[in-house]
């Protein structure tokens, strides 16, 4: 019995999330032969790049941030740029500018590329730059292209961008614009490592040995899987429940909890559904599940929407976390349905 096209197009599903799997858990393997620990981490950035957006990693200095990002690079057959952000580190700088050249018809003017023009881009200490700097990155991240005079260049795709902050130093640093941190699909943060993974950092970096990371993918793979993602399915009540967790946030709102009206200045943009849906179909697809659950959304909430909420001056002052407004939000909204109306 020949198989029917709906037969043909299952099967063809099937096999490619079964790929999904297998580099999914071959690059994380690859990382892991550099960082020892954080787990959550880096499941969080490779989401972040299975999904098609951007990660930012806050933590104190020495905590592997830098060296995670290097290795996913290392993991990856894409082009590779790191730009270390510093209080004197001009747009022009990250962009590319245009500068006079000699040739042999005289005078011309050429646009030199600038360190964006790569797939993976690590911007270090993003939180250094200054606030006009910074906005450099901003069409790169949402775009993905880059206009310079005039004329928009489009960049390579995947284009994935990764940027390290250092949370406690404040002289010398500029806080990410709002615009910039809802552009980031996650915020990480990024911890101490234990007594266990701390002796085991210490065997492998005090030893003379350097770990060796094999390419596991390539561009053309990466933006297959990319687009089965959006493929996965997510029933409608639990999209709507994505949609009440982003409504509950914004203060004086029908679904606002009273600790998010006592607490939150501003709450999560679109962008953060759109954040807990793709990170949920990512999440469906690692179990081997064909559509989102209830428990997907939930458990990317707090790297999805911790940097798109801003406390006010009470939940400031009180020395509130984000974190626990966002959990107080997920606590305390019902799963059925019907409330949805």
């Amino acid at each position: 019995m020949a198989a029917t096209p709906a037969t043909l197009n299952v099967a063809h599903v099937e096999a490619a999330a079964k790929k999904f799997r297998e580099d999914y858990i071959k690059t994380k393997k690859q990382i892991q032969k550099a960082i020892v620990g954080h787990e959550e981490i880096i499941d969080g950035v490779l989401m972040c790049l299975f999904a098609g957006g951007h990660a930012l990693l806050e933590g104190v200095p020495g905590l592997g941030k830098t060296l995670l990002i290097r290795s996913l690079s290392e993991a990856l057959h894409l082009q590779f740029n790191r730009i270390q952000f510093t209080p004197d580190l001009m747009p022009a700088d990250v962009t590319g500018t245009t500068i006079v050249v000699e040739t042999e018809h005289g005078r011309e003017f050429q646009f030199r590329k600038g360190p964006i023009f790569a797939q993976i881009v690590l911007a270090d200490e993003i939180n250094r730059a200054t606030p006009k700097t910074q906005s450099s990155l901003l069409e790169a991240m949402q775009e993905k292209s880059v206009t310079v005079g005039g004329t928009t260049y489009q960049l390579d795709k995947p284009f994935f961008v990764m940027a390290t902050q250092n949370p406690i130093e404040q002289e010398g640093t500029y806080p990410l614009p709002e615009a910039q941190l809802d552009r980031f699909f996650f915020k990480l943060e990024v911890g101490y490592s234990g007594r266990a993974e701390l002796a085991e950092i210490l065997n492998r970096t005090t030893a003379g040995t350097q770990p060796k990371l094999d390419q596991v993918l390539d561009g053309p793979t990466i933006l297959e899987h990319q687009q089965l993602v959006r493929r996965v399915v997510i029933a409608p009540h639990v999209q709507d429940y994505a949609v009440r967790l982003v409504l509950a946030t914004h203060p004086q709102g029908e679904l606002a909890t009273p600790m998010v009206n006592q607490f939150l200045r501003f709450g999560a943009s679109p962008r953060a559904a759109q954040a807990l849906v793709l990170a949920g179909k990512v999440r469906a697809l690692l179990d081997a599940r064909p559509n989102v659950s209830i428990e997907d959304i939930r458990g990317v909430v707090l790297p999805a929407m911790r940097h798109r909420c801003l406390l006010n001056f009470e939940g400031e002052a009180e020395g509130m976390q984000t974190d626990t407004v966002l959990q107080n939000v997920v606590e305390t909204m019902p799963v059925d349905v019907s409330v949805a109306a």
